[in-house]
Parts: C-alpha cells; structure tokens; sequence
C-alpha cells in the first residue's frame, strides 16, 4: 500500500472530495502536520478521479514558498509521477521518474512507487531496473536480514522479474526468505502470472477487497453479465509493431505491414458489426506486457494463437476502448485525428 493511501473500512463508502477538503483544513490548523494530512488528502482526490487538484496539492508541497520545506522531497515527486501517468502526462511523469532515479534518495518508499508506477504501464524492464538500483543501494552486501522498509522492494522485484520469466537470483531468493518468515504462501505462488494477470493484485488484502467489491457489486452487474463478452481486437502502435517484428520476425506474416495491420483491425470490426456482434472495442497492446503474458501461458511469444488470447485477457482487465468511437472522438489508432477524418472517414461510401 502506498503511504498516502487512506485506509477505509470495509462495506463503508467514503466521499473522497469531502475527505479531502477535511484533510486541507486541518492541515491549515495544524501546520507542523501538514504534509502528512496534504499526502493523504491528495491520495483521496486521487481515488475520486479528481488527479489535476491532487497534483496542484503536490505542487504547493513541493514549492519554494511553501511554509515549511517538505520532509520527503522525493516521496512527494514520486507520487505526483505516479499521479501524472494516470491522467494523460506520461512524459513529465518519465522526467521526474528518471529524476529520482538519478538523485538515488535513500528512503525505498519513492523507489518503490516509480517502480510499481512503471510495472503498471507495462514498462517491465524498466520496472526491473529501478527496483535492482534500489536493492543495490540499499541493502547491505549479503544482508541476512534486510530493513523492514526495503521489503518491498525485494517483493515488487522477485514480482516483475516472475511476470519476466527471469530465473531466480540471490534477491529473489532473499525475497522468498524474508516473506516465507511471516507468511504461508510462498511468493511464488503469490507473483504467479496467472493470478496477477487474471486478478491485477499480488496483495492478499487487496485480492479481498476486491473480491468484497464485486460480490457487493454482483447485483448492479447482472444485466452487464449476461451480455456477450465483448470481442477486441489488438491493436500495435507502430513503435511497438516494429519492436515486435524486430524480436520475433515469424509475426511478420500476421503483421506485413503497419499500414495493413491498421486496416485489417477496421475491416475486422466493420464486418464483425455487420454480422450483429455486439460489444466491440480495441485493446492496445505493448511488447514488454506481450512478453509477460507469454511467459504466464509457458509459451513463446512468437506462437501467434497467443495473439488473440493476449487481446481477450487485455480485454478482461478493462484495456478495451469501445468501438466505434462517439461522434467527434479520436480514431482508436492514436493518429491524432478524428475518428471520422481517420478510418471512419470511408464509413460514408462503404
């Protein structure tokens, strides 16, 4: 859990702005706990969807004229960038990443935010180095017994590296014997890929709630549930096409060209909506989580009937933007335009 989260009971719903706006107000009566009660009422805008006030509440922490210079200075630009990411400012969230990086505070919880903020954009390698830097720095050589604080980064590394398919190494097995100490599961049937594939959490408490969630849930859901699954299509950028040609060059007779793969999707779409298939959407696909996926299913990733499989499971993780796009949205190839001026501008004379 990071350590803004604002810990809520269970079965009880909490109005995240309301919460938020008592945290600011108490932090005004209480400046010598300011950042403190700031941190956890940006964590509150953060879950309300509210992220353009939970980033101007980083800001004012992080800025210059601020009452008293912030006691976490990294942590606070670590969770703006994990915040940022979320909303759309992938590229300022990179910058301050690479920033805390280069400055290797020596406080893990920054580190471990980047790392899971990477991990949860599919940037597993990148996830992976930045947890090893993190190890590296702050363990002691041949550490029997790490810090508490530095678990996570021990767990959040051996988690990666099983979503990798890397063998185990001295950390990992460090890991293991840090949380077998306190636990019964091992942490290899904890990062199993199946399990965090299928659902999104290695966090025993987490997994709970959510399994609280759904079943509370299961009621408003019953309509939703009974409609078709909904059939997506995957979709490469050409950044990622090329990289994935690249490291497995038999996908070149699925993928011939970007050009081709772009209007296959469109012509597989319009003629799956022809046949009254409900339910379309596109998922966008990424070779490190292709990659991931892969290994979970012991298959190589350039066995292509993992294509369509990586699709649904992108799909059932909530990946899949509806086709077609409303009226005036942007085309779901990512071209900038809209859907109309892009390809649905044959729609017209089809």
């Amino acid at each position: 859990m990071r350590p803004d989260k604002p810990a809520a009971a269970d079965h009880v719903d909490v109005d995240h702005i309301a919460e938020a706006a008592r945290l600011e107000r108490t932090a005004g009566l209480y400046p010598e706990d300011a950042e403190q009660l700031l941190l956890q009422a940006a964590a509150h805008l953060e879950l309300a969807g509210a992220r353009d006030r939970a980033t101007t509440l980083y800001d004012s922490l992080l800025s210059p004229s601020a009452p008293h210079p912030p006691s976490s200075p990294f942590l606070i630009r670590a969770l703006k960038a994990s915040n940022l990411w979320e909303y759309g400012h992938e590229a300022e969230a990179r910058a301050i990443i690479d920033g805390i990086r280069t400055s290797a505070p020596r406080d893990p919880a920054p580190w471990v935010i980047v790392a899971e903020s990477l991990e949860s954009h599919d940037e597993l390698e990148q996830a992976h180095d930045t947890f090893t830097e993190a190890v590296t720095l702050l363990l002691p050589e041949n550490s029997p017994e790490p810090p508490y604080a530095t678990h996570p980064l021990l767990f959040g590394r051996h988690r990666v590296r099983r979503l990798m398919g890397a063998d185990h190494d001295a950390w990992d097995t460090l890991a293991d014997h840090v949380h077998t100490t306190r636990a019964t599961v091992s942490l290899d049937e904890l990062h199993d890929p199946k399990r965090i594939w299928s659902l999104g959490s290695e966090n025993p408490a987490e997994l709970r709630a959510e399994i609280s969630r759904i079943q509370a849930e299961l009621g408003s859901y019953r309509e939703a549930l009974s409609r078709p699954f909904p059939v997506a299509i995957l979709h490469w950028p050409a950044t990622e096409l090329t990289e994935l040609l690249t490291a497995y060059p038999s996908l070149t007779s699925e993928y011939p060209s970007h050009e081709a793969h772009l209007a296959t999707i469109e012509s597989s779409l319009r003629e799956l909506a022809s046949s009254g298939t409900p339910n379309l959407g596109v998922v966008t696909g990424t070779v490190p989580s292709y990659e991931a996926f892969a290994a979970s299913e012991g298959a190589s990733p350039e066995d292509s009937s993992l294509l369509p499989q990586y699709a649904t499971t992108l799909a059932a993780r909530g990946r899949a933007v509806g086709w077609p796009p409303e009226a005036g949205a942007g085309c779901w190839c990512g071209s900038g335009q809209t859907y109309s001026e892009c390809h649905g501008a044959a729609t017209v004379t089809s």
